[in-house]
């Protein structure tokens, strides 16, 4: 048995979850909806617990495959209860001489060093928000489209480790070379 996976989901109380026969879940909350397929040999109940309602994810065997799912639906359905009633932020920053970005319509602009702008869509479901020319903030409510949206915009530029010129998460740690040292002209 999982330890992640037979942890229960506290569901908060304007956050309503149908589970269908074929084992589609749909989350519904203030945000949004989120429906989640589940296969394998994993179940899903509601059940009342200390006076609350939770979600239950139980795995029907003992197999090393269901063991796997089974955690991996519990975070999926967790990762989506949150999404639903809280929603999720990245904040992507770009560092660089002349280097900015901007939104315009559902179109990222990004000004990168490169001899054009690149231009990113927004995806459904997403909106990006810059706080600085320098500075994007991603938000939505499925934790998958949040972060690889801004995976995909990271990728454009990655970071020189010289300098510090590119693209990279506001709370990521940059790691850094030292230059090459000359010699002081003594032969």
């Amino acid at each position: 048995m999982s330890r992640i996976g037979k942890t229960p989901i506290v569901l908060p109380e304007k956050v309503t979850v149908e589970v269908s026969e074929e084992n589609l879940v749909t989350v519904t909350g203030p945000k949004g909806t989120l429906t989640q397929q589940i296969v394998g040999n994993v179940s899903v109940e509601k059940a009342e617990q200390d006076g609350k309602n939770v979600l239950v994810v139980k795995a029907n065997d003992e197999l090393a495959d269901t063991n796997a799912k089974h955690g991996l639906y519990r975070a999926l359905l967790a990762n989506m209860v949150k999404g639903v009633s809280e929603g999720f932020t990245k904040s992507v920053s770009i560092n660089g001489v002349g280097y900015k970005v901007q939104v315009q319509g559902n179109k990222v602009v990004l000004n990168i060093g490169f001899s054009h702008p690149v231009n990113m869509e927004i995806p459904q479901g997403l909106t990006v928000t810059c706080p600085t020319i320098t500075e994007m903030v991603i938000a939505g409510i499925s934790k998958e489209q949040v972060g690889q949206f801004a995976a995909d915009i990271k990728a454009v530029k990655k970071v020189e480790p010289y300098h510090g010129y590119g693209i990279y998460y506001t709370n990521e740690t940059v790691r850094r070379k030292e230059i090459k040292k000359t010699s002081s002209g003594k032969k």
